[in-house]
């Protein structure tokens, strides 16, 4: 098994960022802008781009477990 990505729904302020930079593996709800994970187990090509997101979240609403 490889990473496995989580959020906090409670934390995320709805900022974007991480749809921004990791479009394939979060999305936001339309209602209130808070965050989706599409695919909470992503494969190694994106993890780049999904600890980037979680690093640079504002709330640090997103963990990665490897």
């Amino acid at each position: 098994m490889g990473a496995v990505v989580e959020t906090d729904e409670d934390r995320c302020c709805g900022a974007g960022h991480c749809a921004m930079v990791a479009p394939e593996v979060f999305s936001q709800r339309d209602e209130d802008g808070v965050v989706v994970v599409l695919q909470p187990e992503p494969g190694p090509e994106l993890l780049d781009a999904v600890r980037e997101a979680a690093t640079t979240c504002p709330t640090m609403a997103i963990s990665v477990r490897d």
